[in-house]
């Protein structure tokens, strides 16, 4: 999440009561998710498991429940629970709508037609010869380019699921981020995409959706991507462009497939894959899986 206009480090702090490590007037633009964070932004972590990676990331400001040396050139907020101070920043600076108030910006392209029972949340922007079909849910700041098809029940921005378990219960980290489909989507009936965390989850031009599939926060997909039905894409993925991922396909949250890849049905994704095709659980290399076959065959 980019704030509207640069905040001070000293402004940050007072607004969640923490303690600072750095100059009060350091400049600070935003917020982020560690996968997605960039210069300038704030990430959260409250786990030494983690402290390394968010103070080695592109994270400019770290918001962390312990003090420990601040890296050169960053700055450090100090808090006793960085999840919730976390929400309370984005929240500050974000708005959270109910679909029961009153719209407000939203921004429809010549030639776009909407069916009346579609459901449209706050600052949305729908580009030209776009269709939106019965049932479709559009959440908060979600923006659709020219000439996407949405079909009927299809709902784009959701929360994300990204929870902490908290005295035994669940504590939702809020969505302040958005989605983005770009030109040229189509989307078939009964998918799911989130919107980002702090960022965008973004559907690549050219790419088409198949239907009953689940698109998790802050996920990217490329360019002129082919998804089958039920596939499942967990979030913080980036998917490259031309892939095809077959029925059932499972990703595994911060996964990365690389352009012009192939993954047959079912296959189960939990690391990162060079360009290729892919089968199994374990998304095991096509050919290397049919010499396996072949010769537990010949076992017989």
């Amino acid at each position: 999440m980019t704030f509207h206009q640069p905040q001070k480090l000293k402004t940050i702090a007072g607004l969640i009561g923490a303690k600072f490590v750095g100059s009060e007037d350091f400049e600070v633009f935003g917020t982020n998710e560690i996968h997605r964070v960039k210069s300038g932004e704030i990430v959260f972590v409250n786990h030494p498991k983690y402290y390394d990676k968010a103070l080695n990331s592109a994270a400019t400001i770290i918001l962390i429940d312990k003090e420990v040396e601040c890296p050169e050139g960053k700055a450090l907020l100090i808090s006793d629970d960085p999840f919730g101070d976390f929400n309370k920043i984005n929240t500050h600076f974000t708005k959270i709508y109910n679909f029961t108030e009153t719209l407000h910006d939203v921004e429809i392209g010549e030639g776009t037609k909407i069916h009346p029972s579609a459901v449209l949340g706050n600052h949305i922007t729908i580009g030209k010869n776009t269709i939106i079909f019965p049932n479709v849910v559009i959440g908060d700041r979600t923006v659709i380019g020219d000439n996407v098809i949405i079909q009927s029940n299809t709902v784009l921005g959701g929360d994300a699921f990204y929870y902490r378990k908290l005295d035994g219960n669940f504590d939702r980290l809020i969505s302040v981020g958005n989605v983005i489909i770009e030109n040229n989507v189509e989307i078939g009936n009964s998918c799911t995409i989130d919107r980002g965390v702090t960022d965008s989850t973004i559907i690549g031009e050219g790419s088409v959706l198949d239907n009953q599939i689940q698109i998790g926060h802050d996920t990217v997909i490329g360019k002129k991507c082919l998804i089958a039905s039920q596939v499942g894409i967990a979030g913080c993925c980036i998917i490259g462009d031309e892939v095809t991922l077959w029925g059932q396909v499972g990703i595994a949250s911060g996964n990365n497939i690389e352009s012009g890849s192939v993954l047959l049905g079912k296959t189960g994704v939990n690391r990162d894959l060079k360009k290729g095709t892919y089968i199994g659980m374990f998304a095991e290399d096509f050919k290397t899986y049919l010499k396996k076959e072949v010769k537990l065959r010949n076992l017989e």
